[in-house]
C-alpha cells in the first residue's frame, strides 16, 4: 500500500493506569509477558503490508523510544520503508502536542514530503488484530473523505468513547464525544452504541485542508462532528468486516488439539482499550486459558516485538525438604523466558526473568520483568511492576484493608505494586 502512511499517536499519559505510567508513556506499558502495548498496532501494520509508519510520542517517551529502536529497526529506507519516531518539535508554535489532531497538524511537513493519497491514524495503546488492508479497501469503495472504525459496545460504556450514528449504508450522520445523556443507540438495539475505536483513514488532501484551516486539537471532540455536514464520512463495522485468517489450534470435543486454518479467527473481533488498571488486567487475563479470548499463538498474524536474550523458563519440580514437598508449576499461564518457577502459578502472566520461590502461590496476577516472589508468599489478583523483590511470607491481594494502606487498588479490587516498591535485586559480582 504505497499510497498510504500510518501515523501512530503514542503520547498518552495514561493517568488511569497509574502507577504503571509513572515512569513510562501508556504505549510503552509491558503486556502479555514479552510485549509492549504499541507492538499490537505496529504488528497490524506489518501484517497488513504497511511499511511507512510514523510514531508520535510525547509523555515520558524514553522507554518507548528505547523499545522501538531496539526491536523495530527492521525497515529498509533503500526501498522506501521506514518507522520514524517524531517527538514534538514546536515547528508551528511554542506548544507541545495539544491533542490527537494537533499532533498530526504539527507534522504536516512529513505529509508534504511523502505525499500519500491517504493517511491511516492509529492509537498506540489498543490490543487487537486488524487487517488494515480490508479497512482501506472499504474506505476506497465508499469514496470516503474519512472512514472511522466502529465497534458495538454496551450503552453503559458510551461515556468512554465517541459515539456514531449511521444510516443503512453506514454513512455517519451524527457523532457524540463521550456522551453522558441523550445517548444515541444502535437502531433496534437500545442496549448498544457504535463506538469509535480511534482508528481513522483520511484522504490526505481533506486532512491537510481541515487541519490548516482550523485550530481544533482533537479528532473525536472537534474534527469529526464538524465534518459531517460537508464531507463524506463513513463508519467501518469492525466486527463484521475484519477477518484474520490464521492457523490456530482448535480443541475438539474429545480434548484433542488440532492445528487448522481458520478463515476468520475468533479474535478477529477482539478489541480492548486498556485505559484503566481493570481493563489492563482483564486484557492480560484474556491471554490465559486453553482457548484464550485473544490468541498469541497464530502462525500468519504474528505479534512482533523486541525480544530480550534470556534462557528458557525453568520449573523446579518435586523436591522434598524439611519444609515440605515442593512443586514448581504454572497452569493456564504465560511464562516468559528467564523465569524460574519453584512455587505454584495459576491464570497469570509472568514477564522476563521472574522468580517464584518455593511454596509461593501466584493466582490471576500480572508480574512484570525482574520480580522475585519470596517463599510462602500469597499473591492474588495483583499487578506487580518491575524490579521488586517481595519478602518471604508476604500477602498481596488477600487482605484489602491492609493492601489499601500501601498500594493502589482498582475499582475491581486489583492490587498494584509500583516499580521498585520492595527494592530491586542486588547483583553481586564475583571477584576476578
Amino acid at each position: 500500500m504505497k499510497d498510504l502512511i500510518a501515523f501512530v499517536m503514542a503520547g498518552g499519559r495514561g493517568e488511569r493506569l497509574m502507577p504503571l505510567t509513572k515512569d513510562r508513556t501508556k504505549p510503552a506499558v509491558p503486556f502479555g509477558g514479552i510485549y509492549r502495548l504499541i507492538d499490537f498496532p505496529l504488528s497490524n501494520c506489518i501484517n497488513s503490508q504497511i511499511y511507512r509508519i510514523v510514531v508520535l510520542p510525547q509523555y515520558k517517551s524514553q522507554s518507548l523510544t528505547d523499545h522501538l529502536e531496539a526491536g523495530w529497526n527492521v525497515f529498509s529506507h533503500r526501498i522506501g520503508h521506514f518507522l520514524k519516531i517524531v517527538p514534538p518539535q514546536q515547528r508551528v508554535g511554542q506548544d507541545w502536542y495539544r491533542g490527537t489532531a494537533d499532533s498530526i497538524r504539527q507534522n504536516l511537513f512529513l505529509i508534504d514530503d511523502y505525499r500519500p493519497k491517504n493517511c491511516l491514524l492509529l492509537s498506540g495503546d489498543h490490543i487487537y488484530k486488524m487487517d488494515y488492508s480490508l479497512f482501506y479497501k472499504y474506505h476506497r469503495e465508499k469514496d470516503a473523505d474519512l472512514t472511522v472504525a466502529l465497534l458495538d459496545v454496551p450503552i453503559d460504556s458510551a461515556n468512554k468513547f465517541g459515539v456514531a450514528q449511521v444510516d443503512e449504508d453506514f454513512h455517519i450522520n451524527g457523532f457524540q464525544e463521550k456522551p453522558e445523556k441523550d445517548i444515541k443507540t444502535i437502531p433496534g438495539d437500545p442496549d448498544h452504541v457504535l463506538a469509535s475505536m480511534g482508528i481513522y483513514i483520511f484522504k490526505t488532501d481533506v486532512l491537510v485542508k481541515i487541519l490548516r484551516s482550523s485550530q481544533h486539537d482533537d479528532f473525536g471532540r472537534d474534527i469529526i462532528p464538524r465534518m459531517l455536514s460537508s464531507y463524506r464520512v463513513y463508519g467501518y463495522p469492525y466486527r463484521s468486516r475484519n477477518c484474520i485468517e490464521d492457523y490456530v489450534y482448535i480443541t475438539s470435543e474429545d480434548g484433542q488439539r488440532n492445528l487448522c486454518l481458520n478463515p476468520c479467527t475468533r479474535d478477529s473481533g477482539y478489541w480492548r482499550d486498556v485505559g484503566s488498571l481493570d481493563e489492563y488486567w482483564n486484557a492480560n487475563m484474556d491471554l490465559t486459558g486453553v482457548d484464550p479470548y485473544f490468541n498469541l499463538y497464530g502462525y500468519n498474524w504474528s505479534i512482533h516485538t523486541y525480544s530480550i536474550e534470556a534462557p528458557p523458563a525453568k520449573f523446579i519440580f518435586a523436591t522434598e525438604r524439611k519444609e515440605g514437598y515442593r512443586v514448581g508449576k504454572a497452569m493456564d499461564s504465560l511464562v516468559a523466558p528467564g523465569c524460574i518457577v519453584s512455587g505454584e502459578v495459576r491464570n497469570s502472566v509472568l514477564s522476563y526473568n521472574v522468580v517464584i520461590r518455593s511454596w509461593a502461590k501466584v493466582d490471576e496476577s500480572v508480574v512484570l520483568d525482574g520480580v522475585e516472589v519470596g517463599r510462602n508468599c500469597r499473591i492474588k489478583k495483583a499487578i506487580i511492576d518491575k524490579d521488586n523483590v517481595i519478602p518471604a511470607n508476604t500477602e498481596i491481594g488477600i487482605n484489602p484493608l491492609e493492601d489499601k494502606k500501601q498500594f493502589t487498588i482498582s475499582p475491581r479490587g486489583i492490587v498494584v505494586v509500583p516499580k521498585g516498591f520492595f527494592g530491586k535485586k542486588q547483583i553481586f559480582r564475583c571477584p576476578a
